[in-house]
């Protein structure tokens, strides 16, 4: 294969990748017309439709799919080792990017970060904030945080927090209105703030466990979120109950801005992990941060 043929192909996989030549030409720091002529010229010499063109966006056609397929994790393989030789320096440098979601990103990765930066100048790191399963892989990114539960057998994964509570919190004003639940099953009788999944697009049922006995309940109310972050504010306006990571909302309890109930129904369950593809090698940089996101635990 021809030099020509290897930097062409690059160029497809970063438009197809993208869905733009837009957002690829800005990615590769050439110019979109260039690049569209350099994808047509590989189309030419292979004699195949790689993409399929229209005014609102770019798709790959059959032959297209099975070259980023075939081709792309190889390439991605090539480019990680090429990181890898050009890190060995006396101290770690490069990018290194990382998929979380928003109570992660908050409570384990960024107090990490702020201790890390400044003996390392040379790591820049990029937090890409997702409450979804993003697929790492995919989207070229290092690594991604999950709940130990969610990481795919085929990915090394790390813990780097502590187990995790949930908490059901209201406002002592909201409890002065209505009796507090002594089971998961009174919340049915209460206003609730639901929390929708960014995976399955369906509401969050709330989960118990007390003597081995598990409970999920479903529960209703005026309010819908697709982020803790506004139920805790809902719960705090005296909107209903919320169900939240008990460290989202422990100094509000200190405070006694909220109180907190059925505890003994709200077991520890695993945190979370830093995962990434077996068979990536890590730079020198990812591994700085890796380790220093294990120190958390």
């Amino acid at each position: 294969m021809a030099r020509s043929d290897l930097a062409d192909i690059t160029a497809f996989l970063a438009v197809a990748r993208e869905g733009s030549f837009t957002k690829a030409a800005a990615q590769l720091g050439v110019s979109q017309s260039a690049l569209s002529q350099t994808v047509r010229n590989l189309e030419a010499r292979l004699g195949l439709r790689l993409l399929a063109r229209t005014t609102r966006n770019v798709s790959p056609t059959e032959a297209g799919e099975r070259l980023i397929q075939s081709v792309g994790p190889r390439l991605d393989e090539v480019e990680a080792e090429l990181a890898a030789l050009t890190a060995l320096r006396e101290k770690p440098a490069g990018i290194v990017r990382i998929a979380a979601g928003e109570h992660a990103a908050e409570s384990l990765l960024w107090p990490a970060i702020e201790k890390l930066l400044p003996a390392y100048p040379d790591i820049t790191i990029e937090l890409v904030i997702d409450n979804g399963l993003t697929d790492i892989v995919e989207q070229r990114l290092d690594a991604g945080v999950r709940l130990g539960e969610q990481v795919a057998r085929d990915m090394v994964a790390v813990r780097i927090g502590p187990d995790i509570r949930m908490a059901v919190v209201g406002t002592p004003a909201y409890f002065a209105r209505h009796p507090k639940p002594k089971t998961p099953q009174d919340l049915t009788a209460h206003n609730c703030v639901n929390i929708r999944m960014p995976t399955a697009g369906s509401l969050y049922a709330w989960e118990f466990e007390r003597a081995g006995r598990a409970l999920k309940v479903r529960v209703e109310g005026r309010l819908i979120f697709n982020t803790a972050t506004l139920a805790v504010r809902a719960a705090l306006a005296g909107a209903g109950l919320a169900c939240v990571p008990e460290a989202r909302v422990l100094a509000h309890i200190e405070r006694g801005e909220l109180l907190r109930v059925l505890s003994d129904w709200c077991a520890p369950f695993p945190g979370f992990y830093l995962y990434y593809p077996s068979r990536r090698q890590p730079t020198p940089a990812f591994t700085v941060v890796a380790d220093a996101l294990r120190g958390g635990v």
